[in-house]
């Protein structure tokens, strides 16, 4: 194994082949299905004056893209083995990556952009679709450029002759001083910050709500608003927050920053199922379109009573007959 250093210290990580196998499998189809109508639905809304709209577009590809690698990691852990092309594990593996931190990013701008639209319901009329989008191209270029690092750490021994992937790649060494600037930047930008970000968005929403009832200004706007933010902190906490946590250990221990056996196998045990959680935010995600959005419930509600409609004629047609 490629992470686990000192000596005559052995962490049981057989299990990781079937943890991974049975969670890919088991989120890949609602994950695939979930994902498909969440873009399909939220097409139809683009033009809605719904200004979290594009952020959640963004959202619903980078899970999507997640998705559609699944079906190769699952086959590399049923069958122990990866006979196609290295380029093509680097490319998944960098997928997992950049799904990861652009749904940090985007949950933390839907939660960001529903505060500050909740607060200040002038500045939401002034907000151009433009700024969205721009500001959507500028985190995919960022966040695509600074995953590009994970898949070059693990890249180190990959030949034509190489049966290994995923999990079973080895990690390139490093210095200590890049991998602890590298490990920092990390776990603030991608999870720090985000985190402080979206809790205090879920904190000042909750704030207004109450003034709101208060004023009984907008307040059932205001609820949607606030579930809505909640929603992306318990996707946040649930999926990335074991992770990043895990990740900064596991880091240490593969720089032999840390060497201490009990922290070793207590982390190379954990790690595994963190990751397994990370990847659940792309069935997690569409809870946020599906029960949040404003546009959603309109369209439901307004879908149910067509087929009610339709099938009370129908039934009224053959009755008369």
């Amino acid at each position: 194994m490629p992470v686990g250093n000192l000596p005559n210290c052995s962490s049981a990580s057989n299990f990781r082949h079937t943890l991974y196998a049975t969670t890919y499998t088991a989120i890949f189809i609602p994950g695939l299905l979930a994902n498909i109508i969440a873009l399909w639905f939220l097409h139809q809304f683009i033009n809605k004056n719904n200004k979290a709209i594009i952020f959640m577009i963004n959202l619903a590809l980078a899970d999507l893209a997640h998705v559609l690698s699944l079906p190769l990691r699952i086959y590399y852990y049923i069958n122990h083995t990866w006979p196609f092309q290295n380029f093509l594990c680097l490319s998944c593996f960098y997928l997992k990556y950049l799904n990861m931190y652009a749904s940090i990013i985007f949950l933390t701008l839907i939660s960001v952009q529903r505060y500050v639209f909740t607060a200040n319901p002038f500045k939401a009329k002034d907000w151009k679709r433009r700024y969205d989008v721009a500001i959507s191209i500028g985190v995919w270029v960022v966040v695509g450029t600074a995953c590009l690092p994970f898949p070059i750490y693990r890249s180190v021994g990959l030949n034509n002759t190489s049966t290994s992937c995923f999990a079973d790649l080895e990690i390139k060494q490093m210095n200590v001083v890049t991998t602890v600037v590298m490990l920092t930047v990390a776990e603030l930008a991608g999870f720090l910050i985000p985190l402080i970000v979206i809790t205090y968005c879920t904190l000042k929403t909750r704030a207004r709500l109450k003034d709101a009832s208060l004023q009984c200004e907008n307040v059932k706007e205001k609820h949607k608003a606030l579930w809505m933010v909640i929603t992306c902190a318990c996707v946040f906490c649930i999926c990335f927050t074991p992770y990043h946590i895990i990740f900064f250990f596991y880091v240490m221990i593969s720089s032999q920053v840390i060497q201490n056996c009990t922290v070793e196998k207590v982390v190379m045990t954990l790690h595994p199922f963190s990751l397994c959680l990370a990847s659940i935010n792309c069935c997690l995600n569409p809870i946020i379109y599906y029960f949040t959005a404003t546009e959603f419930q309109n369209e439901v509600a307004k879908r149910s009573n067509s087929m009610a409609r339709v099938r009370l004629m129908n039934r009224e047609s053959v009755n008369s007959r």
